[in-house]
């Protein structure tokens, strides 16, 4: 009983850490794919918008805070294009 529960468990702990190394890699080769799009296609997807008035719905206080976090999300790439409710 013994034997069979420390192969369960080192199979169990290899399985764990494969699964580890494997989705780091993941979240490093895509790092290293974005940065190399963003230094070699910058401001590829940038398209110039019209600024609009705020419909009577909204309120300019939440249309601040939306584009106040996209930039600050994005580092200052990112614009509000259009904002509708889902």
């Amino acid at each position: 009983m013994g034997q069979n529960l420390g192969n369960v468990l080192s199979t169990m702990a290899v399985g764990m850490v494969t699964v580890f190394v494997i989705l780091w890699l993941v979240v490093i080769i895509g790092n290293v794919i974005i940065r190399i799009t963003n230094k070699y296609f910058p401001g590829v997807e940038t398209v110039k918008t019209q600024r609009t008035q705020p419909s009577e719905r909204s309120s300019s206080g939440k249309i601040a805070a939306i584009v106040a976090a996209v930039d600050i999300i994005t580092n200052g790439n990112g614009h509000v294009a259009k904002i509708t409710k889902v």
